[in-house]
């Protein structure tokens, strides 16, 4: 069936769907593109985004594409639906079942969208439009493309597609708009979306990058039902090897707009030719690679601990009409000093809301909070700015943390001129940081646009040692990272903890993250910690249900391991469920 044969009804039989696939496996690829080029015009010249990228996307099958930030993956898959800036020029070919879209036509694009290629973009919250329901932007789509189908008919559609992809009350859902729903269920909305016209190529643009490691487990198995049910053909574009490793049929790896390496998934990971693959693959973190560490004793001895939270409850107060709210309920842990601790758990479970407590931006409403021998509960502003002179705190963005306007030597000196030191000194330690985060000392004179995302959070880092914390909290430091620059930064981080024996509290969500880093991990759900130990005891021997879980939905980068790891995660839930 052509894109612009009308259909009224639900979506293709049975029969009449195996025909098609069938017709258009003899047919050849689903998508054949071939001597791609996406330039843009930049400062008076053109500029090449991507260049000679040449595939065949057979009916059925996963190609993933990956490489790093500007390698022209995301940019390369835009330009065969015809969604670039008006400054892109494209040349090449890209031919959908056989047919030239490349260049076509803007009403001729718009046919071909939806039902021909259809797209899930990386942040749906984006992607949909605020201001309509649901239910109104996928019955939207539903009669764009079907002339003939009454709005009660794309009603029930929608709801099918809603239940298809598995939402939890997919009435609800219809009936809601975009902020009402959590990251996962928005995502799944856009799935269902995407889905609703059952497209030959369904193009998914780093699908699961803002989601908690369960729910992209979740969304994963989704995607592969929903593949399997539509045959439908997927390019998946992301950094996450883990991902690949459990999607992909075929890889494809890109570097500054070039495809450096191309062939099937079992391939790529276990005999990979170019140096800048083998490179990729060695930077990402493999959850059960970490170092082993010694087991902590029996007995732990809080007095000399450098942080120390005892029974520790926290609260939002009320606001208008929004009640307040418990975000932390009595918690305890205590991190001493040269340990890394990891503070691991999703969205919404509180892990943040510790990280601000302890440097003292959010009070504490019942229990007892000890950082550098200083009592937070009750602290007065004058004992407050001497305790934050004994912390530092790396955040999770770079760019937003540092002041735009000042050089980023500035940035790093703040803390030391506020804490009352002469310009000479400051000047010379803003150096010997610069050194110590492996930077050029002339970069103090840079201003952080200037720098990339691995820069940035150097400087971050920089700036939090600027005054020899006795505490590091460290929120989330690489997630918004390529693979290799994370890499590296931990690289960095680790070596400088070991060297300075700061008490690190390192909150993420990344447990192959946790693996390379932590000596000790705390595990939280709701608000409360529901396990903590050392590392080996959490991530080899877990004892709460929510933490195997947890450990069970983490990809790794490897296609044997992980087909093994899901098959595993997909016979505890079902034990959980039963249970």
């Amino acid at each position: 069936m052509t894109s612009d044969q009308p259909r009224t009804g639900g979506r293709l039989g049975r029969k009449e769907r195996a025909a098609q696939t069938a017709a258009t496996s003899t047919a050849g690829p689903a998508l054949s593109v071939s001597n791609l080029g996406v330039e843009f015009f930049v400062g008076g010249s053109w500029v090449a985004a991507a260049k000679h990228v040449s595939y065949d996307l057979m009916p059925g099958k996963v190609l993933a594409i990956v490489g790093e930030s500007g390698s022209g993956k995301s940019t390369s898959s835009m330009a065969i639906m015809g969604l670039l800036p008006k400054n892109a020029r494209v040349h090449g070919s890209a031919k959908l079942a056989g047919k030239e879209i490349l260049g076509a036509r803007p009403e001729a694009l718009r046919k071909v969208r939806g039902e021909g290629i259809a797209a899930i973009f990386q942040e749906p919250m984006t992607a949909l439009n605020p201001v309509y329901t649901i239910g109104f932007q996928i019955s939207e789509a539903l009669m764009t493309h079907r002339p003939g189908m009454t709005r009660k008919q794309a009603k029930e559609r929608s709801l099918e597609l809603l239940r298809l992809v598995e939402m939890p009350d997919p009435l609800k859902a219809f009936d809601s708009y975009p902020h009402q729903l959590s990251g996962g269920q928005r995502q799944r909305a856009m799935i269902a979306q995407s889905i609703s016209l059952e497209p030959r190529v369904l193009v998914a643009d780093e699908p699961t990058t803002a989601l908690d490691v369960t729910v992209q487990a979740e969304i994963l198995d989704l995607l592969r039902n929903l593949h399997t049910k539509l045959d439908s053909a997927i390019i998946l574009i992301t950094h996450d090897m883990g991902v690949v490793a459990d999607m992909a049929d075929d890889v494809m790896v890109m570097k500054d707009g070039d495809v450096v390496e191309y062939g099937p998934a079992t391939q790529v990971f276990g005999e990979a030719e170019h140096p800048y693959t083998r490179a990729l693959m060695a930077s990402v973190p493999h959850l059960g690679l970490g170092e082993a560490r010694a087991e902590e004793e029996t007995r732990r001895d809080d007095s000399t601990a450098a942080l120390r939270l005892e029974n520790v409850s926290i609260e939002y107060p009320k606001r208008g009409r929004v009640p307040a709210f418990r975000a932390v309920s009595d918690a305890t842990l205590s991190i001493q000093p040269g340990e890394v601790l990891g503070l691991v758990g999703e969205s919404g479970s509180g892990k943040t809301t510790i990280a601000r407590a302890i440097v003292g931006l959010v009070p504490i409403a019942e229990g007892s909070l000890r950082v550098a021998g200083q009592d937070m509960v009750g602290v007065n502003p004058k004992e407050l700015r001497a305790v934050r002179r004994k912390l530092g705190i790396v955040f999770q963005d770079p760019g937003s943390s540092l002041n735009p306007r000042w050089p980023v030597g500035e940035s790093i000196g703040e803390p030391l001129e506020l804490a009352g030191r002469d310009r000479k000194e400051i000047s010379q330690r803003v150096e010997d940081l610069l050194d110590l985060v492996e930077l050029p000392r002339d970069f103090r004179n840079r201003y952080p646009h200037e720098l990339s995302g691995g820069q940035r959070q150097r400087i971050g880092i920089a700036r939090a040692l600027a005054l020899d914390p006795t505490v590091l909290v460290a929120d989330e430091p690489t997630s918004a990272l390529d693979v290799s620059v994370q890499a590296r930064v931990l690289e960095l981080l680790q070596a400088i903890q070991k060297e300075k024996q700061f008490a690190t509290l390192f909150v993420t969500h990344d447990l192959a993250v946790v693996d390379l880093l932590a000596d000790r991990i705390a595990v939280m759900q709701h608000g409360r910690i529901v396990e903590q130990g050392s590392k080996e005891q959490i991530l080899r021997n877990p004892q709460d249900d929510y933490t195997k879980r947890l450990i069970a939905a983490v990809p790794v980068p490897d296609p044997a391991e992980q087909r093994e790891r899901r098959e595993a995660r997909a016979a505890l839930l079902a034990e959980q469920k039963s249970a």
